[in-house]
């Protein structure tokens, strides 16, 4: 799944312009169902017909990424910008950014500390006090290469290293892109949908009404979640662990998970001999929200990759915990059956 992920996280897809991550996801799908779809939100809905029953199971997760939409050119030719989804601000000085279509490069910059006054170096910057310089000497200059609406994504390398570990941006989600993918691979008794959806990380957007539309009886999440197991945080406030395997999701401010799909993944885990953690934290959401309210309701449930640095342009996840979430999903979809 390497070399698949590398592709996924190093396409572009800033929430609301995932065009690059859903083709690539789309050449991936396609010879693997039956049928699919690109809807008006632009989420890909991939259908696998069961091979016995009309149950419905819907596979989530979403494709689009944090980022940056341009908002301004000044007559310097400095880009301002506003976020697409949440960012912290404090990790934005310096980091190199790919604007357009075009990928132009540009590099977010801030006033240098040296003019800064006193009570500046004591508070964290804010986006709205930070530009992208793209090297144009003037506003006529940098409009021949940007317009505001323009999207800008974290230029970053996937990078493998250390033990098992891989750096890169769009870990959140891309690591659940892969995972439906190849779950993709597999044959299953009930209709399968496969859903890659759009702007998740600005409202859970695409999944609202990708679930309206599908209307399924059973729904899983998998996702790219917050770990915190690192120096300065306290054993007690972790989120989740890295290497210790998939994170299930009991609540978050968005969904309660159904305990009979819960019950269901800890038996699956159990019985394959999987690693796997509770999440240990409710907050935050994902499209487990929108999907569970969706028409007459749907049961619903979240499986997590654990990701440190989340939302930045290297975020960190272990492969064991990909792969492993990979044969929880699995031996997921093989109990769905019975329920």
């Amino acid at each position: 799944m390497s070399d698949l992920l590398k592709r996924l996280t190093e396409a572009r897809g800033v929430s609301g312009n995932e065009d690059q991550v859903r083709q690539l996801i789309l050449e991936e799908v396609t010879p693997l169902v039956d049928e699919v779809r690109v809807d008006n939100m632009g989420s890909i809905i991939a259908f696998k017909k069961g091979v016995k029953s009309d149950k419905k199971v819907m596979l989530c997760a979403h494709m689009d990424e944090v980022g940056f939409i341009i908002t301004r050119i000044d007559d310097n030719g400095m880009l301002k910008f506003a976020p697409v989804g949440s960012i912290d601000p404090r990790i934005l000085p310096s980091k190199r950014v790919k604007i357009g279509d075009k990928a132009i490069p540009g590099v977010l910059g801030i006033k240098a500390i040296h003019l800064q006054e006193p009570s500046e170096r004591e508070t964290a910057a804010k986006a709205k006090q930070m530009y992208i310089d793209i090297g144009a000497k003037n506003r006529e200059e940098a409009e021949r290469l940007v317009k505001p609406g323009d999207y800008a994504v974290f230029d970053s390398e996937c990078v493998y290293f250390g033990d098992s570990k891989v750096k890169s941006k769009a870990l959140d989600d891309r690591v659940g892109c892969a995972v439906l993918i190849e779950s993709l691979k597999g044959s299953y008794p009930f209709d399968l949908y496969a859903c890659f959806t759009v702007q998740e990380e600005v409202g859970l957007r695409g999944a609202k009404v990708a679930a309206y539309s599908i209307q399924p009886d059973i729904a899983l999440v998998v996702e790219g979640t917050t770990c915190s197991d690192v120096p300065g945080v306290e054993p007690h406030r972790y989120s989740t662990r890295m290497g210790e395997g998939p994170a299930i999701s009991i609540a978050d401010l968005t969904s309660y998970s159904n305990k009979k799909l819960v019950s269901l993944l800890i038996e699956c885990a159990e019985k394959a001999d999987i690693p796997f953690q509770i999440k240990e934290s409710v907050s935050g959401g994902n499209d487990a929200g929108e999907i569970q309210r969706a028409r007459g309701g749907t049961m619903t449930a979240v499986v997590s990759v654990p990701c440190r640095y989340i939302h930045s342009p290297s975020s960190v996840a272990d492969l064991n915990d990909i792969n492993n979430t990979l044969r929880l999903v699995q031996e997921f979809l093989k109990g769905c059956e019975a329920l």
